[in-house]
């Protein structure tokens, strides 16, 4: 069965979109399969592994985007994954097991044009389409914008586990603090959707310190951020192991460079940054292995 993970939290520019796709790449070199979900209407890592020649294509029409399932409905989640999403310059899959289903700026019409069924909301129709290829995976990922409001919810409602981004400030704090808050909310919302294969509903498991800059001194924020998860897994609010991650993530020129070459930063030509990439990569890679320890550790 597929761990289905969130990545999620209410502050923006935590660098959150890098975080995900570095670390769905990581997975992918040890072997594992992975499908990104992009909810984010941005659409940063669309664009960052299908490259703009192709993620243009789907932008002009919106087909094949993950809005086209909802309107005009006449595909399914199925029809659009994108395998072995990313290629090299001849257009050749170069990380087999990675794929993607694909957003455009149309997801914004989610929130505010579509009009569905009120007894089956659009995050049950994700849920029901998903469920006919999940078992192909064991990692689905779902990049979500920094709210609960209907794309978030897609992934959120499917997801088990969720994963918060966080850079060494108070504002970081705050933005966990509001999504455990609104999280709580939906599950009330939509609680008489779930079905028994779903598990149970989506709970914070981690926190990961993000894009941290090179001398800044990260033990006063990851002290504060530990007090506050301490707090909500007294009051179950969150998982009971939920945890800050040992492995935390620097910020590095080479992971700018590596969404213009369309790569995910490991791919990136080591010669061209130095022993920079060199430890931004084995970053990235320890939160893989670190979020693959931890799911030996989750409990029902």
């Amino acid at each position: 069965m597929a761990r289905k993970i969130a990545f999620i939290n209410y502050k923006g520019g935590v660098g959150k979109t890098s975080l995900l796709v570095n670390v769905a790449a990581s997975l992918a070199k040890l072997g594992k399969r992975v499908l990104i979900c992009d909810f984010d209407t941005q659409s940063n890592a669309s664009i960052w592994l299908l490259r703009l020649d192709r993620w243009n294509k789907i932008n002009a029409t919106g087909a094949g985007a993950v809005f086209s399932i909802f309107d005009p409905g006449e595909q399914s989640v199925k029809d659009i994954v994108v395998k072995d999403v990313v290629l090299n310059k001849t257009g050749e899959p170069v990380l087999p097991g990675l794929d993607i289903v694909p957003t455009t700026f149309n997801l914004v019409d989610l929130e505010n044009e579509y009009r569905g069924d009120p007894s089956r909301p659009h995050y049950v129709v994700f849920r029901d389409q998903l469920a006919e290829i999940e078992g192909n995976y064991d990692f689905i990922l779902f990049d979500c914008p920094p709210n609960i409001l209907r794309a978030s919810q897609c992934g959120i409602f499917c997801a088990n586990e969720i994963y918060v981004p966080a850079n060494p400030d108070a504002l970081s704090l705050i933005g966990f603090t509001l999504l455990v808050e609104k999280l709580g909310k939906f599950h009330q919302l939509s609680a008489s959707f779930r079905n028994g294969a779903q598990g149970h509903p989506a709970r914070v498991e981690g926190i990961i310190f993000n894009s941290i800059k090179t001398g800044v001194d990260i033990d006063v924020p990851r002290m504060r951020m530990q007090l506050r998860l301490n707090q909500y897994r007294s009051a179950k609010r969150v998982s009971p192991i939920a945890k800050l991650f040992n492995q935390q993530v620097r910020d590095a020129m080479v992971v700018r460079r590596a969404v213009t070459l369309g790569l995910p930063v490991a791919l990136v030509n080591a010669s061209a940054d130095g022993s920079g990439e060199k430890t931004v990569i084995d970053d990235y890679h320890g939160v893989a292995n670190e979020l693959i320890r931890h799911g030996d550790s989750l409990v029902a």
